[in-house]
């Protein structure tokens, strides 16, 4: 593929390094005062899940590689990790640990959610900018409550906990934007 300047990569792009396909996790531009500019970065190995930090000057290039992104449905999981199924071609895919740890809490069985593919290897999992949770456990709202704008902490059912108006009671439908885990109002 195309070599790609360092300051063009974004979060979630896939580059090769040291002959092995990688993801994008955290990218920064510095530029400090009399000085030239840097890239700090870090990169997450698809098939060993190592994350390397790097710093490189602000006109080094990457080979990027590209990413399919299919979506699928979030089915189960077992000792053999997360599985999810393509709708369209029924193949099973089962993510380990390392990937899903940063949406484990955003997992519903049933849910589609987009994976990423570099090289035939799940390299990330997509989330949609917000989902429907159901509140599993909060403290009881009282009537009247809505006229401050007070919050209180309540547990969803994945395990996600998010500050929402002293109103919510358990049971309801909620929806969460997933960048920050912050509650976007009732669905």
């Amino acid at each position: 593929m195309a070599s790609t300047p360092v300051i063009n990569l974004r979060k979630g792009h896939a580059v090769r390094h040291n002959n092995d396909v990688c993801v994008v996790i955290s990218h920064e531009l510095k530029t400090p005062p009399r000085m030239a500019s840097y890239v700090v970065m870090s990169i997450r190995s698809v098939a060993n899940k190592k994350v390397s930090n790097l710093r490189l000057t602000s006109n080094d290039s990457m080979e990027s590689v590209l990413l399919e992104r299919i979506p699928h449905e979030y089915s189960y999981k077992d000792s053999g990790g997360y599985h999810f199924l393509n709708n369209e071609t029924y193949d099973d895919v089962a993510v380990h640990d390392e990937i899903i740890d940063s949406v484990r809490d955003y997992l519903i069985e049933g849910n589609t959610y987009t994976l990423l593919f570099a090289d035939g290897l799940v390299a990330d999992i997509e989330l949609p900018p917000s989902m429907v949770m159901v509140v599993a456990d909060s403290p009881e709202g009282v009537k009247g409550d809505s006229a401050s704008n007070a919050y209180k902490s309540a547990t969803m059912e994945t395990g996600l906990v998010v500050q929402v108006p002293l109103f919510i009671n358990p049971g309801e439908k909620l929806i969460i934007k997933t960048d920050d885990a912050s509650y976007l109002g009732r669905a």
